[in-house]
């Protein structure tokens, strides 16, 4: 499967659409060349890992006490730092990131996942190998 976004739920997209079409077309290429005995070589990829789901600040009643804080706010796969603002609290109190490394945050304050009680992903990058590949000869 693909999924490809970030948009609201309902919204038919073309920018989207568009990448859609992209990726699924790299996709049936590599196919088609893989089948035509093309060989590609051993490559390192930078991917991001999950590592949690992290929820809004909450009171005693579960009850949303804060908001993803502007400078949060659509900047997905980008780096947040120890110190770097995360929330908003309803009376203007800023609550920062508290962490021993770098992460990059994603599905930021979407939509869909206030139900899940997920305010964004956290991962991590790291780089993965794949190793040559080619058909083999029958």
């Amino acid at each position: 499967g693909v999924e490809v976004g970030p948009q609201p739920q309902g919204v038919a997209r073309a920018d989207v659409l568009d990448k859609m079409r992209k990726i699924v077309k790299h996709g049936l290429d590599f196919v088609q060349l893989f089948n035509e005995g093309r060989e590609f070589p051993a490559c390192t990829i930078e991917v991001f890992k999950i590592m949690e789901k992290v929820d809004y600040p909450r009171n005693k009643n579960g009850e949303i006490i804060a908001i993803i804080h502007p400078k949060l706010q659509d900047q997905d796969w980008q780096p947040l730092q120890n110190g770097d603002p995360l929330f908003l609290t309803l009376d203007g109190e800023v609550i920062p990131y508290q962490g021993n490394s770098t992460v990059y945050p994603t599905f930021i304050n979407e939509a869909a996942y206030y139900e899940k009680k997920q305010a964004f992903v956290k991962t991590e990058k790291i780089k993965l190998t794949a190793k040559h590949l080619r058909l083999p000869v029958s």
